[in-house]
């Protein structure tokens, strides 16, 4: 139970937002409740043991990091640290009856030209390919130093850009243009798209724009568009925001959920749910690390529409790699980066079609990485030994919509046709591979959008609490300084859902905590 009745600040939801809220305003002395609903902080970015009876603790739902800001590790003096994967990405492929794929090697340039040759007959493809992210990372350069900052508006991002081309490519047509524009070989192609659909449901020519700006988000973490392995898997994140909330004097409950909130515009009252009862604890600001949806409903107004997720997400343990068809690449180094499997252009466009009418793609597009190769630290010693390994897989282009008549069974279904798919490319099933649990079960877990909307409180299983905004301020994302605001002058907005929000970054948590600061 909270110790107090009333606070300057409660953080609803103790997902890494609202740690990293709760972590800035306890710092800056001012009184912090964080009511969380589960028994643990951390809510999507956890480590688990999925598997009964098996030392194994996997990033259960998100699982890597790209646009977590050093600023907030370092001002809030986190032990925490990532990992760069120098395979950026490996797409299997068969051409003139032939196994063969294409390697991205981050760290080594003429490897990575040598691969594209193999694939094209020519390095027209690789120069396309340097040229095209090489203005992606001038704009990530620009871009990502912005998220924590005061919102820019449009003209003065555009600005900062200082490249019109570049704007127009990624904010104001459909990035599928420039990809095509870009690129002529279809599995090429492919692989630049899917940074433009990871949890976003929609075609590349989209005239809605939701591809762009799930792209943009993609390309600009860090300034590089890396994204890293953390260290101990995403729980070690959320662990090390809690000791920092948690240190600086911030009071954080589990078990308690928030049931409704009831405001002024100056005062807020909170009311909660626990095992020991029902509550209430006032406060002068509330941050909400929960979807728009979900606040509306809390503030007893009218709820908006529920966003969709799209995607299957889906954990394994393996008692060793399988081995590939393709003869030239290392199981090791192709599955340390992002595995694509059935993500050629057209491939992921056919995939967008069946969906879109009602069916489960025939051909279901996924990728895959290997979080152990770069990190064994979250396997137990003996299952390292042993060559054990864990594999992730995210299937795109599955929307919320096709499960609503029969949740597992559609589960099973396209979980039996996305494997199906990676063994084409296998010389042997990936199933053989599998680890089993102490029960004799073997280790495999998936999750459809509906199963994240029951454990995570993601509405629609969106990942992004709802649709992803470009990073300026305008009529559609809002106005506020920072990206967080609401209708209410002391209720925030400090997860996903505010401007800004998506993927684990910290900067809607950060934000929020500005806007209370008053910085």
């Amino acid at each position: 139970m909270p110790h107090r009745d009333s606070y300057d600040a409660v953080i609803v939801g103790g997902g890494h937002n609202g740690l990293v809220a709760a972590a800035y305003l306890a710092r800056a002395g001012r009184s912090v409740l964080l009511l969380e609903r589960l028994d643990t902080t951390g809510g999507a970015a956890v480590s688990t043991r999925p598997f009964a009876g098996i030392d194994a603790r996997l990033s259960r739902y998100s699982y890597l990091v790209s646009l977590l800001p050093q600023k907030i590790v370092d001002e809030l003096g986190l032990r925490f640290a990532v990992r760069k994967r120098n395979v950026s990405s490996y797409t299997p492929t068969e051409r003139g009856g032939r196994p063969g794929g294409l390697l991205v090697d981050k760290a080594d340039e003429a490897r990575t030209r040598d691969a594209f040759v193999r694939l094209t007959g020519s390095d027209r493809e690789f120069t396309a390919w340097q040229r095209f992210y090489g203005m992606t990372q001038q704009v990530a350069e620009r871009v990502f130093p912005t998220l924590t900052e005061p919102l820019p508006t449009r003209t003065a991002l555009r600005e900062r850009i200082g490249d019109d081309a570049a704007w127009r490519a990624l904010f104001e047509r459909p990035v599928g243009e420039a990809i095509e524009e870009s690129f002529r070989d279809d599995l090429v192609r492919g692989v630049v798209l899917t940074d433009a659909l990871i949890g976003t449901f929609a075609d590349a020519h989209d005239a809605s724009l939701a591809q762009n700006r799930c792209f943009l988000y993609h390309i600009i973490g860090g300034g590089t568009g890396d994204w890293d392995v953390p260290v101990g898997g995403m729980g070690a994140l959320t662990d090390a925001l809690a000791t920092a909330a948690r240190t600086a004097g911030a009071e954080i409950v589990t078990g308690h959920e928030v049931t409704g909130i009831e405001t002024d515009g100056t005062q807020a009252e909170v009311r909660y749910r626990s095992a020991d009862g029902d509550g209430t604890v006032r406060a002068d600001h509330v941050l909400v690390n929960a979807s728009p949806h979900h606040l509306a409903g809390l503030l007893g107004e009218e709820t908006p529409a529920k966003p969709e997720g799209a995607q299957l997400k889906v954990n394994m343990l393996l008692r060793r790699l399988p081995k590939l068809r393709d003869p030239v690449t290392d199981p090791r180094e192709a599955f340390a980066g992002t595995f694509h499997i059935a993500e050629g252009y057209d491939e992921l466009a056919a995939a967008y079609r069946q969906a879109a009418a009602g069916e489960l793609p025939s051909a279901p597009p996924s990728e895959i990485y290997c979080h152990s190769l770069t990190d064994p630290s979250i396997l137990g010693p003996e299952l390292a030994a042993e060559g054990y390994q864990t594999l992730t897989l995210f299937g795109l282009h599955v929307p919320a919509r096709l499960f609503e008549k029969d949740n597992e069974a559609v589960r099973d279904e396209l979980l039996a046709a996305t494997l199906a798919r990676l063994d084409a490319h296998l010389d042997e099933p990936v199933t053989d591979c599998l680890a089993t649990d102490a029960d004799g079960r073997p280790c495999i877990e998936a999750k459809t959008p509906l199963d994240l909307e029951r454990d995570l409180r993601l509405p629609g299983g969106n990942i992004f609490h709802r649709e992803l905004a470009f990073p300026y301020a305008d009529e559609e994302s809002g106005t506020g300084r920072w990206g967080v605001e609401t209708a209410h002058a002391n209720v925030l907005l400090c997860g996903a859902g505010a401007v800004r929000g998506g993927g684990v970054s910290g900067v809607p948590g950060h934000n929020a905590a500005m806007a209370v600061l008053g910085r």
